[in-house]
């Protein structure tokens, strides 16, 4: 074989090991990263899951809720979740009813 062939196909090979190192690295890198802004991102913000909502001077609904859970509300009323802390107490007493079979009610 001729020295330029030689060196042509050593090149060659160099050249595709580069390619297959740097796209292992460039997949692993892409792989690690984080896929969100974490400063944009609310729901990973505690801050907003401590704030009033800020329609509950307007909307009664929205009273008794953080920012977090009003930016949910809408998910949450299509699917019937409670919405605040008074519901879920409420909720967790007539469940605590139904599941007590001994329970009479005061008359």
């Amino acid at each position: 074989m001729k020295k330029s062939t030689k060196n042509f196909v050593l090149a060659s090979l160099l050249s595709a090991g580069g390619a297959v190192l740097l796209t292992a690295a460039y997949r692993k890198s892409q792989r690690d990263a984080i896929r969100f802004l974490e400063d944009i991102d609310m729901r990973n913000s505690e801050k907003i899951d401590q704030m009033e909502s800020v329609d509950a001077g307007i909307d009664p609904a929205e009273r008794g809720l953080t920012q977090l859970d009003s930016a949910m509300r809408a998910e949450w009323q299509a699917n019937g979740f409670p919405q605040t802390h008074m519901e879920m107490e409420e909720l967790a007493e007539k469940t605590d009813a139904e599941q007590n079979t001994n329970y009479a009610p005061t008359l």
